[in-house]
């Protein structure tokens, strides 16, 4: 059976990108070039950071197609991470909400991907 290892999303700016997540992280990439930025997550999963002129075969795809999913522990964290996130100037396009599943916000990176952080309901 094949196990997926990487999370891999297209970037206008590797650099940026990567100075972006490297902040939100609190993790130091383990490669860098011009055009690609890698970091490897707790999980053991990666997250790479390609730049979307640089990738072959070439692609048309913008962010906001998905999502990267944060689970928190609690409500207040959760809410914790929201205020932190806010005050960073990370877009936030949807607050605290309570929802079929639980309770979650969502934020986008400079690309526009999805950042959604979950308090899974009891």
């Amino acid at each position: 059976m094949a196990t997926p290892t990487h999370l891999l999303l297209y970037v206008d700016n590797a650099a940026a990108s990567g100075r972006f997540y490297a902040d939100l992280l609190d993790l130091t990439p383990m490669d860098v070039s011009d055009t690609f930025v890698l970091f490897t997550l707790p999980s053991g999963m990666f997250l790479a950071l390609w730049s979307r002129d640089a990738v072959l075969p070439a692609t048309t795809t913008t962010g906001g197609g998905t999502e990267i999913l944060f689970r928190a522990p609690d409500h207040a964290t959760l809410q914790a991470m929201h205020d932190d996130w806010a005050a960073r100037g990370i877009a936030i396009i949807q607050p605290p909400t309570d929802q079929d599943f639980g309770r979650s916000f969502v934020a986008t990176d400079p690309d526009g991907h999805r950042l959604r952080v979950m308090v899974r309901s009891a």
